[in-house]
């Protein structure tokens, strides 16, 4: 009924919603994987029906059964980072274990870079390296090869579908422009991306800064080409309650000149990498900005830098809610 799904989308583009809704209803009914995902990711996502993330679980589990890679795929990553249910590490890797024995050759390669992980049972690491002031009142560290070549590469071609330039609103005409702080390309791996190699990274990281793993941002990619560069800036963010309380950049390679990482009120440059990770604070103990943690990313000369971000807030942080409802 791959038709059905197809039709009931056309239906919804076309602005006939209860229509598109109807006729997807009539695919479910009959038990057909594709309409089940197509609900599911309506139900996610808020299009067309109502967000309701517990019952896109459900509607994942009765395509994933029926045979759907997709929602096999988007199952575990859920199961992994707690979309819709209490995070499940262990269950997670039953269900990839169970796209393995489909023949799910992006299963087989998730499993091949979890098993080069040192990881507890949890998922989080069973180690990792300390991080190494680099200034003398420890607000700017790095963790040295704090992820391997196989890892940065995933987190790079996870995102090449996503990457857009940098935007932001102009507040008079309220119309999208170029950023005029970060001329890069950009893209966000939400909770629909984390997949569980991205989740056992991004527990990785809040274990060298010492943060919690659900105040974290997701995982942000950057991609500059040259000439491209993010001008001198804070990470703190203007009327929030919920701030910015520190940043981890990686480097995701390395063979480029130019791009470094400058704290001109620390005289540092730092030189990117591959799998270096630098962490700095943005506030004090009483969550005043550090005025000392400006910092920017130099022009790139020759080549293409690519870099994460995660930033870390005071508190949890809801992917579908906000950095505010928490």
């Amino acid at each position: 009924m791959q038709n059905v799904s197809d039709a009931a989308q056309r239906l919804l583009d076309g602005g006939r919603i209860a229509d598109a809704v109807a006729l997807n209803a009539r695919g479910v009914g009959a038990g057909d994987a594709a309409a089940l995902f197509q609900r599911a990711m309506w139900t996610i996502i808020g299009q067309a029906l109502a967000r309701d993330l517990p019952a896109a679980r459900r509607l994942l589990r009765d395509a994933a059964t029926r045979g759907h890679a997709e929602a096999r795929l988007l199952e575990i990553t859920l199961a992994a980072n707690g979309t819709g249910a209490t995070a499940d590490w262990t269950g997670a890797l039953a269900l990839l274990d169970d796209a393995i024995a489909a023949n799910d050759t992006h299963a087989r390669a998730l499993q091949q870079l979890l098993g080069a992980m040192a990881l507890a049972p949890d998922g989080t690491p069973a180690r990792h390296p300390s991080p190494e002031p680099l200034t003398d009142d420890g607000v700017v560290s790095r963790v040295p090869g704090l992820l391997t070549a196989a890892e940065c590469a995933h987190v790079a071609g996870s995102v090449h579908d996503l990457l857009a330039p940098a935007l932001v609103a102009d507040p008079r005409t309220g119309r999208m422009v170029p950023h005029p702080i970060r001329t890069s390309d950009h893209a966000v791996i939400g909770p629909l991306r984390e997949d569980v190699v991205i989740r056992a990274l991004n527990t990785r990281l809040a274990a060298v800064s010492n943060t919690p793993i659900g105040a974290g941002e997701a995982l942000t990619v950057l991609r500059y080409r040259p000439g491209q560069q993010f001008r001198l800036h804070s990470d703190v963010l203007p009327g929030t309650r919920n701030q910015r309380v520190a940043t981890v950049l990686v480097y995701l390679n390395d063979d480029f000149t130019g791009g470094e990482t400058v704290f001109p009120d620390y005289d540092l440059t730092i030189r990117p990498r591959l799998g270096d990770a630098v962490i700095f604070r943005n506030t004090d103990a009483a969550g005043r900005p550090l005025a000392k943690a400006r910092h920017a990313g130099q022009p790139v000369v020759s080549g293409t830098k690519w870099l994460a971000t995660r930033w870390i807030r005071a508190r949890a942080y809801d992917p579908w809610r906000g950095p505010e409802s928490v």
